[in-house]
C-alpha cells in the first residue's frame, strides 16, 4: 500500500469514520481490520515504506505464522485434506499418497507456502492415473544430498529435465534405449542421469 494511502487509511481508523471522494458527508465505521505480510515489518518501517504509527495502530494482537518448510509436520495432513477436497470435486477416487510421494511432499521446501502445497495436490489429482498419487505424479522436484551431506532441492531446470526423463521411460515402458533415442541423448548419459535423479525405473 502506497504511503500516502497508508496515511488515509490511519485517519479512518483513529476518527472511526470515511468520507468518499468528492463528498461532503462522512459516515462513521465499524470495522476491523486484519493484516498479512511476508515480509519483516521493522524492515519494511525502516525502508519508510511502512508507516510506524499505522503498524502499531494495526498491531494491536500479532500471530507469526512460520513458513511450512519449518513445520513439516503439518505438511501431510494438509496434503491429504486438499486431495480429499479437490479428489471429490473431480469425482474421482484416490485413497492417498504413495510412500515415494509422501517422502517427496515432506521432504520439499515450499517457497510458495500452503497456496504452492495446495496447487500441487491439484494438478496431481488431475494427472495422476492410478487410485493413489505417486512421486511421478508431482511437478515439485526430488531433495538431493550435496557432497557435504546437507539436503537441498534440484534446481528448477534439473526439475524439468528429471520430469522430462520420468515422463519418457514411462511412454516406452521402461526401454532406457528407445527414451535415450527419443531424448536425443546418449544411453549411457540417460542411465547417468537416471541415477543422479534417483528415478526408479
Amino acid at each position: 500500500m502506497p504511503i500516502d494511502t497508508q496515511s488515509k487509511l490511519l485517519r479512518v481508523l483513529q476518527d472511526q469514520e470515511v468520507r468518499p471522494i468528492g463528498g461532503k458527508v462522512s459516515y462513521k465505521t465499524n470495522c476491523r481490520i486484519v493484516a498479512a505480510t511476508n515480509r519483516p515489518p521493522a524492515e519494511a518501517i525502516k525502508d519508510q515504506k511502512l508507516r510506524e504509527d499505522l503498524f502499531y495502530r494495526i498491531s494491536a494482537i500479532t500471530v507469526h505464522l512460520p513458513p511450512l518448510r519449518e513445520r513439516r509436520d503439518d505438511i501431510m495432513p494438509l496434503a491429504n485434506a486438499f486431495l480429499k477436497r479437490f479428489a471429490a470435486q473431480a469425482n474421482r477416487t484416490i485413497s492417498g499418497f504413495t510412500p515415494s510421494a509422501v517422502e517427496r511432499l515432506s521432504g520439499f521446501d515450499w517457497p510458495g507456502n500452503i497456496r504452492q502445497l495446495q496447487n500441487e495436490v491439484q494438478r496431481a489429482v488431475l494427472l495422476s492415473e492410478g487410485g493413489t498419487v505417486d512421486a511421478t505424479d508431482l511437478s515439485i522436484t526430488a531433495v538431493k544430498t550435496n557432497p557435504d551431506g546437507n539436503d537441498t532441492n534440484f534446481t528448477l531446470l534439473e526439475g524439468v529435465e528429471r520430469n522430462a526423463i520420468v515422463q519418457m521411460l514411462k511412454e516406452t515402458g521402461g526401454n532406457k534405449l528407445e527414451a535415450a533415442k527419443r531424448l536425443g541423448i546418449g544411453r549411457q548419459t540417460l542411465y547417468n542421469k537416471i541415477k543422479a535423479y534417483g528415478i526408479e525405473v
